[in-house]
């Protein structure tokens, strides 16, 4: 059996299904622990997305909407689990710029 592994070497930008997070999205890359793709808004805020996405699952994901908050670059982040189409998804929003999202998306 063999395995294939995806490999980004840029940020590249993904539309979200219906039900899903906003579109577009720029994904950053995958969590290092959970594997999950770790989208952001633009490309610039690639680095802080994937710190933020660090923090939350350091934390632990939470199942079923409840929320974990996160500290990452000195800033606060909400995060918790959205209802999807068909599949649900992790969801950071900056607390003080809540234009600001990072998704987690299997």
């Amino acid at each position: 059996m063999s395995l294939g592994v995806l490999g980004l070497s840029a940020p590249t930008v993904a539309f979200a299904r219906a039900g899903g997070p906003e579109a577009p999205r720029v994904v950053c890359g995958t969590d290092g622990t959970t594997g999950l793709a770790v989208s952001a808004g633009s490309a610039g805020d690639c680095g802080a997305a994937l710190r933020v996405a660090g923090a939350y699952t350091k934390a632990g994901l939470r199942e079923g909407g409840a929320v974990t908050v996160v500290s990452s670059d000195g800033t606060v982040w909400r995060c918790q689990e959205q209802q999807g189409d068909p599949n649900p998804y992790q969801e950071c929003v900056d607390t003080t710029d809540t234009t600001r999202h990072v998704t987690l998306t299997s």
